[in-house]
């Protein structure tokens, strides 16, 4: 098919679906109430569904009452009858994929159920309604007339007892539609490789060659790889390799700590950037606005969503509906989805930003925290001071970690920070006292720890030397898509390990 023809047809293809949008924009808990109901019915001859009563379960006060909050820890021994072969346990259809990722409480991996339904109508159609907001709010995109060069994960699908594993990435690639396979690079062969360092060698000898008008993929690792084309190719930025890139799709790590590089990298004003808001849990939401910092909850993609006020105790949790969510509340999500996850806690906090319609920010992960001393550092407020500091001092940063210093006889705690940078800062202790202010200005309770040194002492930090966050991850086998580095932690093992290499 003549490229100008394929971007035609495409690009009215997913704007009609903005209309199926605007109905869950209008009637947001109409939608949410459907689908829990629809959830239910299609389960309620599943060992779940039986055990908790799906098939006389009118409404939504009787399944909070009835199906309790769970973690992964919960569940594990069900998700792992499955991996053996037994079905119908959480879910109807057979399910063979699991998407495995780490970050449990014990470090072991996860095996997150992937069924059918949950990758046609969450995973694939999240993929087409990106686009479609995005040509609906750029009616003069030519996305289509050129490939999008996607970066995802560096590992291949492996089988046991007839089910797959491997990353999310990998998995979809391996379903993924001929229409998705036909405008993206690198080949699904590239994609698949699992040796990273080859694997970006081969990305870029085949990207370069194509008209590239969109990325997409995790930033931290998207430049890495942008950062070699250059290198690569010796140009200076890379409209000089490809003319006609418009956006960039991110997602997967905060962007604030990456965005100043990106705009050395594509120095054009009119670039666009969309955020999304995925995992092997199912798909989220997307940034429905051009230069938006938050980004609208998706309804209607067979996943029924409750919130925990993170201010509650663990003892006395409570998830509320969306119908009952505030504004400015941090919240910890739990999702019901099209997978068998019945009330599952993914880990992950965000606040609402807009209830007309449903925004929210992401702002970290439940146990990705420091509260040792009451400070309740979360990733929200190191992210904008990283961001304040580095435009006052003009440092870049690459990648960091932080964790407590706990307290030992009558010394205080501190906070310790591993950066690594791509341009350091003059003064590394004048960045120490511009970061130690900036977290007090964002956060009152770290302030109130740190008032005379009550409790804590001011922060210290570590200048990594260059690639040691590469190379700690390559130690783990954990280079590439989407594998990231642990920000903040309450527990030091990650820190003393990456100071032991840190030589």
């Amino acid at each position: 098919m003549p490229i100008p023809l394929f971007n035609s047809i495409a690009s009215w293809l997913l704007r009609k679906r903005y209309h199926q949008i605007e109905l869950f924009l209008k009637y947001p808990l109409d939608v949410q109430d459907e689908v829990l109901r629809q959830l239910m019915d299609f389960a309620e001859d599943t060992m779940i569904g039986k055990q908790y009563g799906f098939r006389d379960m009118p409404k939504y006060d009787e399944f909070r009452n009835r199906v309790p909050i769970v973690s992964y820890e919960d569940i594990a021994p069900l998700i792992e009858r499955t991996r053996r072969g037994e079905q119908n346990l959480f879910w109807p259809t057979n399910i063979k994929w699991f998407a495995k990722s780490s970050g449990t409480t014990n470090a072991k991996s996860k095996f997150i159920p992937v069924s059918n339904e949950a990758l046609e109508d969450c995973h694939y159609k999240s993929s087409k309604d990106l686009l479609c907001l995005y040509l609906n709010n750029n009616e003069n995109s030519q996305l289509f007339t050129g490939k999008s060069l996607r970066l995802g994960g560096s590992k291949e699908l492996y089988e046991d007892n007839g089910t797959f594993f491997g990353d999310l990435s990998a998995i979809l690639i391996d379903n993924m539609p001929l229409w998705a396979e036909y405008s993206s690079t690198p080949s699904n062969k590239v994609s698949l490789m699992s040796e990273w360092e080859s694997k970006l060698e081969a990305i870029i000898e085949e990207s370069i060659q194509e008209n590239v008008t969109s990325l997409a993929g995790v930033p931290s690792w998207m430049l890495v790889l942008l950062n070699q084309v250059i290198q690569k190719t010796g140009k200076n930025h890379l409209f000089e390799i490809w003319e006609n890139l418009e956006v960039y799709f991110h997602g997967g790590v905060s962007f604030i700590p990456y965005r100043d590089q990106y705009k050395k990298l594509l120095p054009r004003k009119r670039f666009n950037y969309y955020e999304t808001y995925n995992a092997s849990e199912g798909f989220f939401g997307i940034q429905d606005r051009n230069n938006a910092d938050d980004l609208l909850l998706m309804l209607d993609y067979g996943i029924f969503y409750e919130f925990i006020p993170m201010d509650a105790s663990e003892d006395h949790e409570k998830a509320i509906p969306l119908w009952d969510v505030e504004i400015g509340v941090n919240y910890a999500i739990v999702i019901t989805t099209n997978a068998g996850l019945w009330r599952y806690k993914i880990g992950d906090t965000v606040r609402f930003t807009s209830k007309n319609p449903y925004r929210i920010k992401i702002t970290g992960r439940t146990k990705h925290h420091i509260n040792v001393f009451g400070e309740e550092l979360i990733i929200e407020n190191a992210e904008e001071a990283l961001k304040q500091i580095c435009q006052k001092t003009e440092a870049e940063i690459m990648d960091y970690t932080a964790a407590p210093v706990f307290m030992t006889g009558k010394e205080k705690g501190a906070h310790e920070w591993i950066i690594e940078f791509r341009k350091p800062p003059k003064d590394v202790n004048y960045f120490t006292e511009v970061l130690d202010n900036a977290l007090k200005a964002l956060n009152s309770d770290y302030e109130a720890k740190r008032y005379n040194n009550i409790t804590l002492k001011m922060p210290k930090v570590h200048v990594a030397r260059k690639n040691l966050f590469h190379d700690w991850l390559k130690s783990k086998n954990k280079l590439g898509g989407q594998h990231k580095i642990p920000r903040l932690s309450n527990n030091r093992e990650y820190i003393d390990e990456l100071l032991r290499m840190n030589v």
